[in-house]
């Protein structure tokens, strides 16, 4: 039994964390899906920037909807939602099997909105009456205006795939507002079974403590804090509160590991798809990391549901001068201004292209 089998057999589900229309046309994404056991897939502004700016994929459809009278962000919703759907209906298969546990796709709403909660609802509601699916997620950042934002849209129905936490306290916070938009549901007499996932980012900790903390701590901060959020994620499954959402016909607001590329190149390739195994969670992975652990990957065993050795961890980065609660919030506000910056790369780019493209054939 190779890694990504034995993650499957843990129950741990496998999202591509890429989009890119030449993953669609060259038939490498359907080869995922099928090789892979990928089952799903999640997108960015800082993907969707990759895709658009470094090809020529996506002139025809520039120069199309250009013509149409799209600018923008419009014009750039309607890029993204051509390759989203088409990767919908590739993974709704496994949406249909599942019961709607997997075979998700997600798009991003605006960064420029994240402090915005009522636009931020208005937009997820619009984007997902768009894309007329019913396994797209709208990633909605947990930031503090997000965090309304979020309940808002549970509570419309739009299913929500939760951005941008890092600490188990933004992921509880998150969950918070997820647990209030289906008791508000219930409380209407609506449908309760609105999914929703909470992506909590992973490398980006020891990224940012790389160069800070003793040999011994090296490549350890993200794991730890995973461990934490994990805990967490199993206490709030058999809490009183989510007991009698779950006995009305909830779902599991999944847990959801992101970027979990290896940024050391010390460290293996591998080292967070390993480490961070566990029943009912989503890992994401970058296809490269995903070719790397179906090649050479194995799995220890799954995360303790009391998270291990964490705490002991945890305060040995204290002990080294780390502020993990301060780092929380450096690589929240971090996360936001670079998605904010990869949108008006690409915004600008989308101009530039449509300019240049329209007097062309």
């Amino acid at each position: 039994m190779n890694g990504i089998e034995q993650l499957r057999a843990m129950g741990q589900s496998i999202w591509l964390d890429n989009i890119t229309r030449d993953l669609l046309t060259s038939g490498m994404l359907r080869r995922y899906r099928d090789e892979f056991a990928v089952t799903g897939l999640t997108s960015n502004p800082t993907i969707f920037n990759h895709a658009i700016t470094s090809t020529t994929a996506y002139d025809r459809s520039i120069r199309r909807k250009a013509r149409e009278g799209y600018t923008g962000e419009q014009l750039f919703f309607e890029l993204a939602l051509e390759d989203l759907i088409e990767a919908a209906d590739l993974f709704r298969p496994i949406y249909e099997a599942t019961g709607g546990i997997d075979g998700w796709v997600s798009l991003e709403v605006s960064p420029l909105l994240a402090h915005d909660a009522a636009g931020t609802v208005a937009e997820a509601r619009r984007l997902r009456l768009r894309a007329a699916r019913p396994n797209l997620f709208i990633k909605i950042p947990g930031t503090i205006e997000g965090l309304a934002a979020i309940e808002e849209s549970i509570y419309a129905g739009v299913p929500i795939n939760v951005t941008l936490l890092f600490s188990p306290e933004q992921y509880v916070a998150a969950a918070g507002a997820y647990f209030r938009g289906i008791e508000r549901r219930l409380a209407a007499g609506l449908d309760p079974a609105v999914p929703s996932v909470a992506s909590v980012f992973i490398s980006r900790w020891d990224k940012a403590v790389l160069d800070r903390v003793p040999e011994t701590l090296r490549d350890r901060l993200g794991i730890a804090i995973a461990q934490q959020c994990y805990r967490a994620y199993r206490g709030l499954l058999t809490s009183a509160r989510w007991q009698k959402l779950a006995g009305a016909g909830a779902l599991v607001q999944r847990l959801l590991w992101a970027s979990t590329g290896t940024k050391d190149p010390l460290a293996s390739d591998v080292l967070y798809v390993s480490a961070l195994a566990a029943p009912d969670t989503i890992s994401t992975i970058p296809e490269a990391t995903l070719h790397a652990f179906a090649e050479h990957g194995t799995v220890a065993g799954p995360l303790p549901a009391d998270g291990g050795d964490c705490d002991a961890v945890l305060a040995r980065f204290a002990d080294a001068g780390v502020d993990v609660s301060a780092l929380a919030e450096q690589l929240l506000r971090e996360g936001t201004l670079a998605f904010d910056a990869s949108w008006s790369d690409l915004l600008r780019c989308i101009a530039e292209r449509s300019e240049a493209l329209a007097h062309t054939h």
